[in-house]
Protein backbone atom coordinates (compact mmCIF):
# COMPACT_ATOMS: atom_id res chain seq x y z
CA UNK A 1 0.00 0.00 0.00
CA UNK A 2 1.14 3.31 -0.69
CA UNK A 3 0.87 5.18 2.54
CA UNK A 4 1.41 9.02 1.18
CA UNK A 5 -1.31 7.66 -1.63
CA UNK A 6 -4.10 6.84 1.24
CA UNK A 7 -3.00 9.64 3.15
CA UNK A 8 -2.58 12.85 1.53
CA UNK A 9 -4.48 14.01 -2.23
CA UNK A 10 -3.08 17.13 -3.91
CA UNK A 11 -5.77 18.90 -5.83
CA UNK A 12 -4.55 21.93 -7.31
CA UNK A 13 -1.00 23.55 -7.83
CA UNK A 14 -1.03 27.39 -8.39
CA UNK A 15 0.67 28.51 -11.45
CA UNK A 16 2.82 30.92 -10.61
CA UNK A 17 4.54 29.52 -7.42
CA UNK A 18 4.58 26.03 -5.37
CA UNK A 19 1.66 26.75 -3.35
CA UNK A 20 -1.09 23.65 -3.77
CA UNK A 21 -3.89 22.60 -1.91
CA UNK A 22 -4.81 19.29 -0.92
CA UNK A 23 -6.75 16.95 1.65
CA UNK A 24 -5.04 14.91 4.64
CA UNK A 25 -6.93 11.75 5.01
CA UNK A 26 -6.91 11.32 9.23
CA UNK A 27 -8.38 8.71 11.89
CA UNK A 28 -10.48 11.48 12.35
CA UNK A 29 -11.86 13.28 9.51
CA UNK A 30 -10.38 15.00 6.27
CA UNK A 31 -8.59 18.17 6.77
CA UNK A 32 -8.09 20.65 3.96
CA UNK A 33 -4.72 22.17 3.22
CA UNK A 34 -3.07 24.48 3.71
CA UNK A 35 -3.95 24.60 7.10
CA UNK A 36 -3.27 26.95 10.19
CA UNK A 37 -3.37 24.40 13.48
CA UNK A 38 -4.34 26.52 17.00
CA UNK A 39 -2.25 25.21 19.70
CA UNK A 40 -3.83 23.68 22.24
CA UNK A 41 -0.71 22.78 24.30
CA UNK A 42 -2.23 21.30 27.57
CA UNK A 43 -5.34 19.82 25.47
CA UNK A 44 -6.94 23.12 25.29
CA UNK A 45 -6.73 26.18 23.13
CA UNK A 46 -6.60 29.07 25.52
CA UNK A 47 -9.74 31.35 26.10
CA UNK A 48 -11.32 29.46 23.39
CA UNK A 49 -13.82 26.40 23.86
CA UNK A 50 -13.67 23.08 21.36
CA UNK A 51 -17.20 24.09 20.32
CA UNK A 52 -16.11 27.64 19.06
CA UNK A 53 -13.29 25.93 17.22
CA UNK A 54 -15.51 23.97 15.29
CA UNK A 55 -17.68 26.79 14.73
CA UNK A 56 -14.32 28.76 12.91
CA UNK A 57 -14.45 25.31 11.04
CA UNK A 58 -10.87 24.03 12.20
CA UNK A 59 -10.44 20.71 11.78
CA UNK A 60 -7.42 19.76 13.54
CA UNK A 61 -5.23 21.11 16.91
CA UNK A 62 -2.19 20.95 18.16
CA UNK A 63 -1.38 19.59 21.52
CA UNK A 64 2.17 18.66 23.55
CA UNK A 65 3.63 15.55 24.76
CA UNK A 66 6.19 17.39 27.33
CA UNK A 67 3.57 18.96 29.03
CA UNK A 68 0.93 16.18 28.48
CA UNK A 69 3.25 13.86 30.35
CA UNK A 70 4.38 15.82 32.97
CA UNK A 71 0.46 16.61 33.71
CA UNK A 72 -2.27 14.55 33.64
CA UNK A 73 -0.16 12.34 32.28
CA UNK A 74 -0.62 10.12 29.11
CA UNK A 75 -2.03 7.15 31.45
CA UNK A 76 -4.71 8.97 32.64
CA UNK A 77 -5.66 10.85 29.01
CA UNK A 78 -5.63 7.58 28.05
CA UNK A 79 -8.12 5.74 29.90
CA UNK A 80 -10.18 8.03 29.10
CA UNK A 81 -9.75 7.27 25.18
CA UNK A 82 -6.90 9.54 24.18
CA UNK A 83 -7.13 13.02 23.64
CA UNK A 84 -10.68 12.85 21.29
CA UNK A 85 -12.15 11.02 24.65
CA UNK A 86 -10.50 13.25 27.50
CA UNK A 87 -11.34 16.66 25.38
CA UNK A 88 -13.84 16.06 23.51
CA UNK A 89 -12.52 17.12 20.47
CA UNK A 90 -13.87 14.79 18.23
CA UNK A 91 -11.68 16.39 15.37
CA UNK A 92 -8.24 15.74 14.68
CA UNK A 93 -4.75 16.07 16.76
CA UNK A 94 -1.07 16.75 16.47
CA UNK A 95 1.36 16.49 19.08
CA UNK A 96 4.52 18.11 18.91
CA UNK A 97 7.31 15.74 20.64
CA UNK A 98 8.36 18.06 23.30
CA UNK A 99 11.36 18.40 21.55
CA UNK A 100 11.17 22.12 21.39
CA UNK A 101 10.08 22.40 25.15
CA UNK A 102 13.33 20.12 26.22
CA UNK A 103 15.43 22.85 24.00
CA UNK A 104 13.49 26.22 25.39
CA UNK A 105 14.46 24.45 28.71
CA UNK A 106 17.69 24.02 27.65
CA UNK A 107 18.70 25.20 31.38
CA UNK A 108 17.25 21.99 32.59
CA UNK A 109 18.10 19.55 30.27
CA UNK A 110 20.97 17.32 29.21
CA UNK A 111 20.83 15.18 25.96
CA UNK A 112 22.39 11.85 25.27
CA UNK A 113 22.42 9.26 22.58
CA UNK A 114 19.95 7.45 23.86
CA UNK A 115 17.47 9.89 24.98
CA UNK A 116 17.36 13.02 26.69
CA UNK A 117 16.92 13.72 30.62
CA UNK A 118 15.73 16.75 32.47
CA UNK A 119 13.96 17.89 35.03
CA UNK A 120 10.12 19.42 34.80
CA UNK A 121 9.24 22.86 34.90
CA UNK A 122 6.45 22.28 36.85
CA UNK A 123 8.52 20.92 40.07
CA UNK A 124 11.83 20.00 39.04
CA UNK A 125 11.15 16.35 39.12
CA UNK A 126 13.82 14.09 37.02
CA UNK A 127 12.54 12.64 33.65
CA UNK A 128 14.04 10.59 30.59
CA UNK A 129 12.59 10.83 27.15
CA UNK A 130 14.07 8.54 24.38
CA UNK A 131 12.42 8.69 21.23
CA UNK A 132 10.66 5.26 21.31
CA UNK A 133 9.32 6.56 24.83
CA UNK A 134 8.28 10.05 23.04
CA UNK A 135 6.04 7.47 20.66
CA UNK A 136 4.71 5.45 23.10
CA UNK A 137 3.84 8.52 24.79
CA UNK A 138 1.44 9.42 21.68
CA UNK A 139 0.24 6.52 20.93
CA UNK A 140 -1.56 6.73 24.81
CA UNK A 141 -2.77 10.14 23.50
CA UNK A 142 -3.75 8.75 20.32
CA UNK A 143 -2.67 11.63 18.16
CA UNK A 144 -3.71 11.66 14.67
CA UNK A 145 -0.21 13.00 13.80
CA UNK A 146 2.69 12.46 15.97
CA UNK A 147 6.13 14.21 15.72
CA UNK A 148 9.56 12.07 16.28
CA UNK A 149 11.76 13.31 19.59
CA UNK A 150 14.38 15.23 18.07
CA UNK A 151 17.42 17.73 18.77
CA UNK A 152 16.38 21.65 18.00
CA UNK A 153 19.38 24.41 18.06
CA UNK A 154 18.93 27.90 17.85
CA UNK A 155 20.02 30.95 15.68
CA UNK A 156 24.00 32.10 15.60
CA UNK A 157 25.19 27.93 17.21
CA UNK A 158 28.43 26.43 16.11
CA UNK A 159 28.50 24.24 13.08
CA UNK A 160 29.86 21.59 15.45
CA UNK A 161 26.81 21.74 17.49
CA UNK A 162 24.51 21.93 14.69
CA UNK A 163 25.98 18.77 13.42
CA UNK A 164 25.95 16.66 16.23
CA UNK A 165 21.84 17.43 16.65
CA UNK A 166 21.36 16.41 13.48
CA UNK A 167 23.27 13.45 13.87
CA UNK A 168 21.45 12.73 16.78
CA UNK A 169 18.02 13.85 15.54
CA UNK A 170 18.78 11.43 12.54
CA UNK A 171 19.00 8.34 14.85
CA UNK A 172 16.01 9.06 16.86
CA UNK A 173 13.91 9.45 13.44
CA UNK A 174 15.13 5.16 12.89
CA UNK A 175 14.25 4.26 16.17
CA UNK A 176 11.04 6.48 16.31
CA UNK A 177 9.92 4.98 13.19
CA UNK A 178 10.79 1.27 14.28
CA UNK A 179 8.73 2.14 17.44
CA UNK A 180 5.82 3.27 15.17
CA UNK A 181 5.85 0.13 13.16
CA UNK A 182 5.24 -1.75 16.64
CA UNK A 183 2.73 0.42 17.40
CA UNK A 184 0.47 0.35 14.26
CA UNK A 185 0.54 -3.74 14.60
CA UNK A 186 -1.09 -3.44 18.12
CA UNK A 187 -3.68 -0.85 16.36
CA UNK A 188 -2.60 2.85 16.62
CA UNK A 189 -3.78 4.50 13.46
CA UNK A 190 -2.02 7.63 13.82
CA UNK A 191 0.97 8.29 11.60
CA UNK A 192 4.54 9.51 12.36
CA UNK A 193 6.48 12.72 10.70
CA UNK A 194 10.45 12.74 10.69
CA UNK A 195 11.86 16.47 11.47
CA UNK A 196 14.55 17.83 9.22
CA UNK A 197 16.91 19.41 10.97
CA UNK A 198 20.47 20.93 10.19
CA UNK A 199 20.11 24.82 12.04
CA UNK A 200 21.25 27.13 8.96
CA UNK A 201 23.94 25.15 7.67
CA UNK A 202 22.89 24.50 3.89
CA UNK A 203 24.60 21.45 3.39
CA UNK A 204 23.13 19.93 6.65
CA UNK A 205 19.33 21.23 5.57
CA UNK A 206 20.27 19.68 2.45
CA UNK A 207 21.97 16.12 3.94
CA UNK A 208 18.32 16.06 6.39
CA UNK A 209 15.71 16.83 3.73
CA UNK A 210 17.25 14.21 1.60
CA UNK A 211 17.25 11.67 4.64
CA UNK A 212 14.16 12.29 5.52
CA UNK A 213 12.42 12.24 2.21
CA UNK A 214 13.84 8.65 1.65
CA UNK A 215 11.92 7.61 4.79
CA UNK A 216 8.90 5.65 4.56
CA UNK A 217 6.54 8.09 6.59
CA UNK A 218 3.34 10.13 4.89
CA UNK A 219 4.61 13.03 5.67
CA UNK A 220 7.05 14.76 7.31
CA UNK A 221 8.07 18.70 8.93
CA UNK A 222 10.59 20.85 8.83
CA UNK A 223 12.03 22.18 12.07
CA UNK A 224 14.75 24.41 13.03
CA UNK A 225 13.29 27.54 11.45
CA UNK A 226 11.28 30.80 13.61
CA UNK A 227 13.93 29.90 16.47
CA UNK A 228 15.08 33.78 16.10
CA UNK A 229 16.32 34.33 13.27
CA UNK A 230 15.73 37.32 10.68
CA UNK A 231 12.99 36.89 8.68
CA UNK A 232 15.03 37.27 5.58
CA UNK A 233 17.23 33.76 6.98
CA UNK A 234 13.59 32.50 7.52
CA UNK A 235 12.60 32.72 3.70
CA UNK A 236 15.97 31.69 2.15
CA UNK A 237 16.48 28.48 4.04
CA UNK A 238 13.25 27.47 4.16
CA UNK A 239 12.91 28.08 0.10
CA UNK A 240 16.33 26.27 -0.02
CA UNK A 241 15.03 23.26 2.49
CA UNK A 242 12.58 22.71 -0.16
CA UNK A 243 14.02 21.73 -3.24
CA UNK A 244 15.32 18.93 -1.65
CA UNK A 245 11.82 17.48 -0.24
CA UNK A 246 9.47 14.96 -1.44
CA UNK A 247 6.68 17.01 -3.05
CA UNK A 248 4.39 14.05 -3.00
CA UNK A 249 3.88 14.41 0.98
CA UNK A 250 2.50 16.84 3.14
CA UNK A 251 4.85 19.23 4.38
CA UNK A 252 4.74 21.08 8.18
CA UNK A 253 6.70 23.81 9.24
CA UNK A 254 6.48 24.02 12.85
CA UNK A 255 5.93 27.29 14.76
CA UNK A 256 5.09 30.29 12.50
CA UNK A 257 1.81 31.98 12.90
CA UNK A 258 2.13 35.71 11.64
CA UNK A 259 0.36 36.64 7.87
CA UNK A 260 3.70 36.95 6.53
CA UNK A 261 5.57 34.02 7.42
CA UNK A 262 2.31 31.52 6.45
CA UNK A 263 2.10 33.63 2.66
CA UNK A 264 6.36 32.53 2.42
CA UNK A 265 5.21 28.72 3.70
CA UNK A 266 2.06 28.30 1.33
CA UNK A 267 4.52 29.96 -1.76
CA UNK A 268 6.97 27.81 -1.15
CA UNK A 269 4.77 24.41 -0.64
CA UNK A 270 3.80 24.20 2.59
CA UNK A 271 0.47 22.74 3.53
CA UNK A 272 0.45 22.51 7.63
CA UNK A 273 2.29 25.18 10.19
CA UNK A 274 1.06 25.67 13.97
CA UNK A 275 1.85 28.71 16.69
CA UNK A 276 0.73 29.93 19.52
CA UNK A 277 0.89 33.48 18.72
CA UNK A 278 -2.87 34.19 17.96
CA UNK A 279 -3.75 33.49 21.47
CA UNK A 280 -1.11 35.18 23.36
CA UNK A 281 -0.96 38.36 21.86
CA UNK A 282 -4.88 38.02 22.27
CA UNK A 283 -4.16 38.06 25.86
CA UNK A 284 -2.14 41.25 25.83
CA UNK A 285 -5.39 42.68 23.88
CA UNK A 286 -3.52 42.75 20.59
CA UNK A 287 -6.30 41.93 17.33
CA UNK A 288 -5.19 40.82 13.92
CA UNK A 289 -6.43 42.72 11.28
CA UNK A 290 -7.07 43.05 7.80
CA UNK A 291 -4.94 46.57 7.60
CA UNK A 292 -2.25 45.33 10.58
CA UNK A 293 -2.03 44.60 14.07
CA UNK A 294 -4.59 47.10 16.66
CA UNK A 295 -3.79 47.04 20.14
CA UNK A 296 -7.08 47.49 21.69
CA UNK A 297 -5.24 49.10 24.93
CA UNK A 298 -4.78 52.90 22.83
CA UNK A 299 -6.56 55.61 24.31
CA UNK A 300 -8.05 56.59 20.62
CA UNK A 301 -10.46 53.91 20.66
CA UNK A 302 -11.90 55.08 23.78
CA UNK A 303 -15.01 56.59 22.43
CA UNK A 304 -14.89 54.39 18.91
CA UNK A 305 -17.52 52.54 18.55
CA UNK A 306 -16.84 50.64 15.15
CA UNK A 307 -15.76 47.30 15.17
CA UNK A 308 -12.33 46.04 15.63
CA UNK A 309 -12.06 45.09 11.71
CA UNK A 310 -14.85 46.29 9.10
CA UNK A 311 -13.57 43.24 6.60
CA UNK A 312 -13.99 40.60 9.42
CA UNK A 313 -17.23 39.07 9.68
CA UNK A 314 -16.43 36.94 12.75
CA UNK A 315 -19.10 37.16 16.09
CA UNK A 316 -16.55 39.46 17.97
CA UNK A 317 -16.68 42.18 15.11
CA UNK A 318 -19.79 41.76 14.49
CA UNK A 319 -21.09 42.25 18.16
CA UNK A 320 -18.46 44.21 19.58
CA UNK A 321 -17.04 47.68 19.46
CA UNK A 322 -13.45 48.88 19.70
CA UNK A 323 -14.51 50.62 22.82
CA UNK A 324 -16.22 47.83 24.87
CA UNK A 325 -12.88 45.84 24.23
CA UNK A 326 -10.75 48.37 25.33
CA UNK A 327 -12.76 48.60 28.17
CA UNK A 328 -13.00 44.95 29.52
CA UNK A 329 -8.91 44.79 28.28
CA UNK A 330 -8.30 47.22 30.96
CA UNK A 331 -10.37 45.94 33.85
CA UNK A 332 -8.84 42.85 32.90
CA UNK A 333 -12.03 41.45 32.13
CA UNK A 334 -11.94 37.17 31.32
CA UNK A 335 -14.08 38.06 28.50
CA UNK A 336 -11.32 39.73 26.94
CA UNK A 337 -8.81 36.74 26.11
CA UNK A 338 -11.96 34.88 25.47
CA UNK A 339 -13.06 37.58 22.44
CA UNK A 340 -9.69 38.27 21.29
CA UNK A 341 -7.99 34.88 21.15
CA UNK A 342 -11.62 34.17 19.08
CA UNK A 343 -11.42 36.71 16.66
CA UNK A 344 -7.36 36.30 16.09
CA UNK A 345 -8.44 32.10 15.30
CA UNK A 346 -11.11 33.00 13.21
CA UNK A 347 -9.03 36.06 11.02
CA UNK A 348 -5.94 33.33 10.56
CA UNK A 349 -8.59 30.50 9.57
CA UNK A 350 -10.50 33.29 7.15
CA UNK A 351 -7.14 34.46 5.81
CA UNK A 352 -6.33 30.50 5.29
CA UNK A 353 -9.74 29.83 3.22
CA UNK A 354 -8.71 32.93 1.14
CA UNK A 355 -5.49 31.49 0.40
CA UNK A 356 -7.14 28.21 -1.18
CA UNK A 357 -9.48 29.91 -3.00
CA UNK A 358 -6.63 31.69 -4.51
CA UNK A 359 -4.51 28.83 -5.20
CA UNK A 360 -7.48 26.82 -6.73
CA UNK A 361 -8.23 30.18 -9.04
CA UNK A 362 -4.29 30.18 -9.47
CA UNK A 363 -4.27 33.72 -8.48
CA UNK A 364 -2.18 33.01 -5.30
CA UNK A 365 1.16 35.35 -6.06
CA UNK A 366 -1.61 38.47 -6.61
CA UNK A 367 -3.74 37.69 -3.47
CA UNK A 368 0.05 37.62 -1.57
CA UNK A 369 0.89 40.79 -2.68
CA UNK A 370 -2.85 42.17 -1.94
CA UNK A 371 -3.03 40.28 1.28
CA UNK A 372 0.18 41.61 2.33
CA UNK A 373 0.41 45.56 1.50
CA UNK A 374 -2.92 46.12 3.38
CA UNK A 375 -1.71 44.16 6.28
CA UNK A 376 1.74 45.93 6.23
CA UNK A 377 -0.15 49.20 5.83
CA UNK A 378 -1.13 49.80 10.02
CA UNK A 379 -3.85 51.72 8.86
CA UNK A 380 -5.81 50.51 11.77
Amino acid sequence: MDLVKTFFDVEHECAGSKARTGVLHLPHGDVRTPVFMPVGTKGTVKAVSKDELEEIGFEIILANTYHLYLRPGEDLVGEAGGLHGFTKWNRNFLTDSGGFQVFSLSSLRKIHDDGVTFRSDIDGSKHFFTPEKVVQIQTKLNSDIQMQLDVCTGYGVERKEAERALEITSAWTKRAMAEWNVQKENGYRGTLFPIVQGNFFDDLRKRSAEFVSSLDTPGFAIGGLSVGEPPEIYREKLSYTMNFVDRKKPCYVMGIGTPEYIFDAVENGVDMFDCVLPTRVARHGLYFTHRGMLSIKQKRFERDFGPVDTECNCKVCRTYSRAYLRHIFREQEILSSMLASYHNLYFLNNMLLDIRRSINEDKFPIFKEEFLKQFKSNEV
